[in-house]
């Protein structure tokens, strides 16, 4: 596509980034309002479940997609992707209880893997490595509005509406991007030389599959050392083990083990992973403080996470234009990973809305800062003939690590959140089995932080319990509270320390000159390894 006019790209372009749009507003209004749709479906311990699911099937929808876009072309896979999603936000709609809501988020993210990793390769497509830089910056943008409308959005809605809308209300914009796609979007020719891997794919899909359910059960459904979460990490071990087998014979595998070998890849997609494994794992928990700790409303709630979008969108648009303008982008990863620990330390010592919405402006100038430089480093960093499965291979490894992620920080929550309740218990001085068994009961609700996340039923059950009551139902909620705070800022340290470790592997990140052109400046060795051309552009 690289031989198309200017403004023949720019329509295509925003073609995908309606189609983005799409994708992440959907992902960004149910944000705020899924504590409340949590607390009314029931299921708070399956909460990180119905985030994992989506970055599960999200994650294995996009490796795969990455190498199947390289033999097909992307059109079809964005067009296919769209659809899904759309199916899957229809029938989340319809959910009766947490299982159906975990089943149906499962199918959009399906769907938001195939868009992602297929707009994402398209823009490698349409623009040389350097012009990606201001291209990557617009769509970061893209997803930085998504994050400014949706969760005050998300918010009102489900102050205001049946919960369902929330799903629902975006799906025009469903076909309004399935019919600009498939007018503007360019067809290619198919390479029929190329085989589908499909053991390598299966197997690939099973080692994350395995790895994704044991930290997601683990230390929550089972026992970190149980048979059960032992035997699945073994299986993905094994699974990796026969999957390296395979890609070595395969004549076109789905992920190229000599990607790899590139020092460039692999370092990215570590960042990636870490980087992610902190972030989602940490912000995903940023309503509970909001809602929970702070009691306010999901309305009031989206505007305390509006400024962070906003200070990405600015400053990504921003970061974009001078990668392109200079060439070069390591400077700016080392930038904004130090801006984004210190608002994620804010973040664990927050007390007041006041402080969450610093702490979300200083990590949004962090994040438009740095977070635009590694899809771009990995696309620069190979021959166009690559460019699907090493885009794939950074969205797989940002997936991966978002999701064990938000499973392993929400299995610190919930066991930070016993051990803090049982101290606040403690240190409270009452004892539930001292009251009257009629009125231990009525307390019962209010022993559960879930209760914390709806606060119209709180209201409702504290109204119509009897006045000798309230001052002990107070207390129980003030408890909750500390309790609930308490988890977060250990979540919110973890994911400080992790973003620490991206950063210091951001030093070993080699960099090169951006190419001007889709073209490599001489014919790349088939293992990858050779860059040595490109440095002297």
């Amino acid at each position: 596509m690289g031989d198309l006019t200017q403004k023949k790209k720019v329509t295509i372009m925003i073609a995908i980034m309606v189609a983005m749009f799409f994708s992440a507003i959907n992902q960004t209004i149910v944000g705020t309002a899924m504590p409340r749709i949590i607390a009314i479906l029931g299921g708070m311990e399956h909460y990180s479940w119905v985030i994992t699911i989506y970055m599960l099937t999200s994650t294995i929808a996009t490796v795969l997609v990455g190498k199947l876009s390289d033999i097909y072309g992307r059109k079809p896979f964005i067009l296919a992707g769209i659809v899904l999603f759309m199916i899957g936000a229809f029938l989340s709609g319809f959910s009766k209880d947490i299982y159906q809501m975990i089943t149906y988020r499962g199918i959009q993210g399906l769907g938001a893997g195939v868009i992602m990793s297929s707009a994402f390769t398209a823009v490698g497509d349409l623009f040389s490595p350097r012009e990606r830089g201001k291209w990557m910056g617009v769509m970061m943008a893209v997803f930085g509005v998504s994050s400014v409308l949706g969760p005050p959005l998300g918010g009102w809605l489900v102050d205001n509406m049946d919960w369902k809308w929330l799903f629902w209300i975006f799906l025009p914009l469903g076909f309004v991007a399935f019919g600009l796609i498939l007018m503007l979007f360019p067809k290619t020719v198919r390479k029929t030389s190329e085989k589908i891997d499909y053991l390598g794919s299966l197997f690939l899909s099973l080692a994350i599959i395995a790895l994704l359910l044991g930290f997601s059960w683990g230390g929550t459904k089972y026992d970190w050392g149980s048979a059960e979460i032992i035997g699945l990490f073994v299986a993905s071990i094994v699974f990796i083990v026969v999957f390296i087998f395979v890609e070595r014979k395969a004549t076109s595998p789905v992920l190229p083990l000599s990607l790899f070998r590139n020092d460039i890849v692999t370092i990215s997609n570590s960042i990636g992973f870490i980087m992610n494994a902190g972030m989602m794992g940490a912000l995903i928990y940023l309503p509970f403080f909001v809602q929970g700790v702070e009691g306010i409303s999901p309305t009031y709630s989206g505007y305390v996470t509006m400024p962070m979008s906003i200070a990405m969108v600015v400053v990504s648009a921003i970061t974009g234009n001078l990668i392109t303008k200079t060439g070069k982008y390591k400077r700016f990863a080392l930038i904004g990973m130090p801006i984004m620990i210190a608002g994620m330390i804010i973040m664990a010592f927050m007390n007041s809305v006041w402080m969450a919405v610093v702490a979300m402006i200083v990590f949004g100038l962090g994040l438009g800062t740095g977070m635009p430089v590694f899809s771009i480093t990995v696309q620069n960093a190979v021959s166009p003939a690559q460019l699907g499965v090493v885009t794939a291979s950074s969205q797989l490894f940002r997936n991966l690590g978002g999701t064990i992620g938000i499973a392993v920080m929400g299995s610190i929550m919930q066991s930070q959140l016993v051990k803090n309740m049982k101290a606040a218990v403690s240190n409270s001085g009452f004892d539930v089995t001292k009251i009257d068994p009629k009125a231990a009961e009525q307390l019962a609700a209010f022993q559960s932080p879930q209760m914390l996340l709806d606060q119209p039923k709180l209201e409702q059950l504290k109204q119509t319990l009897p006045a000798e009551l309230q001052p002990v139902v107070t207390q129980m909620i003030d408890t909750l509270r500390e309790a609930l705070s308490a988890s977060l800022t250990t979540v919110f340290l973890a994911g400080a320390f992790l973003l620490v470790v991206a950063l210091v592997l951001t030093f070993f990140l080699r960099e090169i000159p951006l190419r001007t052109s889709n073209k490599m400046p001489q014919e790349e060795p088939e293992d990858g390894k050779s860059h040595q051309a490109i440095t002297n552009e």
